[in-house]
């Protein structure tokens, strides 16, 4: 029989091995309070962890207990109610320790089994079976980082790197090197001294004197030699290598036309927010680029990107247009894995609408990775949608979905990213 002993570092008063076996046991209820706990949380702490709460019934498990059936006697010390005799209603529910009163006082109600999830767990939980479609993972070349890796052994560096089994390895070997011929002319002389010993000299033997003699000398030669000496130390090497990087860059581009409010603002950020903190768990690096546009598109930073009050109408092919110079000029493809979210009503010109299909067809869709298209109305879909559900036929890379409320946004999130079928 085997036995696993886990020896893991674990905090004080909690049990990993039990933790993850109850994340395992109830992965269902936990992803589903995630679900829940994202609805009524900001999307900018999305990123913290969570305390979410499983109904006790979900958690409940068999246990084995004594019986109240059938005929009992019991002794109420200080009784002033009750005669022998008397029958007791049995409680409502089977009483039981852990139910609390809530409400009516005859009503017996249950508390949740509130935990807390850490920032990882609960990210886990929340990007579970999501991946980016279409993922290319480019080599960086812009920046390089270094990552240490082990090369050989070195007769130099500090004590915390020393390689004992090395060290003593080179200390044997430069022993054996070293007395090698004064261990061998010992073997010969003991061999001699013990020859002339058994033919019969005597110890005053002037032959025996000098071997005896000889034989001391080698071995307080030998006896000299350091065990260990500053030079057979040996350390361990480490050098830095170029570190392998991949790298994306998000575009966030947003109708600020006057027909987009700002709830609808708001919808988008969530939607830009969720992807972006998606898109930091996948590359190593990550930029953003805010395109926001009216009848003229510009490339802003965040804060003006979702708050600034200028608006106008709408002319939609004004940021693809920009959205190709950026690519063109700073996220050439084949370093940068691009990625572009596009928020509107789809409120936009008959004519234009057109052009934007064509240049995402013909011009923005070979440059980028995955293109998504949220169009943010309660009503029907508007001629953008129209145009953009064409695109799908030339490039399986476009994605498109609507929300209508806020509790639209991490069904459609999802519903975008979900895993592919192999």
């Amino acid at each position: 029989m085997t036995y696993l002993i886990d020896r893991r570092l674990q905090g004080k008063n909690k049990s990993a091995v039990n933790r993850e076996r109850f994340l395992r046991r109830y992965k269902g209820q936990i992803k589903d309070a995630v679900g829940r706990a994202i609805k009524g949380r900001s999307i900018t702490d999305i990123e913290n962890g969570e305390k979410v709460s499983i109904p006790v019934k979900d958690v409940n498990e068999p246990t084995f207990g004594h019986a109240h059936g059938g005929v009992w006697e019991v002794i109420n010390p200080g009784n002033q109610e009750y005669q022998k005799g008397d029958q007791i209603t049995r409680p409502k529910g089977g009483g039981g320790a852990g139910r609390g009163r809530a409400g009516n006082s005859d009503q017996l109600t249950e508390d949740d089994f509130i935990f807390e999830l850490s920032r990882e767990e609960f990210m886990n939980y929340f990007f579970e079976d999501l991946e980016l479609p279409h993922m290319v993972k480019t080599q960086l070349t812009a920046t390089t980082e270094f990552k240490q890796q082990r090369a050989g052994y070195t007769v130099s560096g500090t004590p915390s790197n020393i390689h004992v089994l090395r060290s003593l390895r080179g200390a044997l070997g430069r022993r054996i090197a070293v007395g090698g011929s004064s261990r061998k002319r010992l073997i010969e002389a003991e061999r001699e001294l013990e020859e002339l010993l058994l033919a019969g000299a005597p110890l005053e033997d002037p032959d025996v004197v000098e071997l005896k003699k000889l034989i001391h000398h080698l071995h307080t030669r030998l006896l000299a030699i350091p065990f260990i000496d500053p030079f057979d130390l040996r350390y361990s090497n480490r050098i830095k290598v170029p570190k392998p990087m991949t790298q994306a860059v998000m575009f966030c581009i947003m109708d600020v036309s006057g027909s987009m409010d700002e709830q609808r603002k708001d919808t988008a950020k969530r939607f830009f927010i969720l992807l972006y903190l998606f898109l930091k768990r996948v590359y190593d690096k990550i930029e953003v680029v805010f395109i926001r546009h009216h009848t003229a598109a510009s490339e802003v930073s965040e804060d003006e990107f979702f708050h600034s009050r200028e608006s106008g109408g709408t002319v939609v092919s004004s940021a693809l247009h920009l959205l190709n110079k950026i690519v063109d000029e700073r996220f050439a493809p084949g370093q940068w894995n691009s990625y572009v979210a596009q928020a509107s009503d789809g409120d936009n010109w008959d004519n234009d609408s057109v052009l934007c299909r064509q240049l995402l067809i013909n011009t923005i869709m070979p440059k980028v990775q995955y293109y998504t298209y949220v169009e943010i109305t309660d009503g029907p879909p508007q001629n953008l949608w129209e145009q953009y559900a064409q695109v799908p036929d030339h490039h399986p890379n476009f994605a498109m979905q609507k929300i209508v409320t806020p509790a639209d946004i991490y069904p459609v999130f999802r519903e975008l990213f979900k895993k592919q079928p192999k």
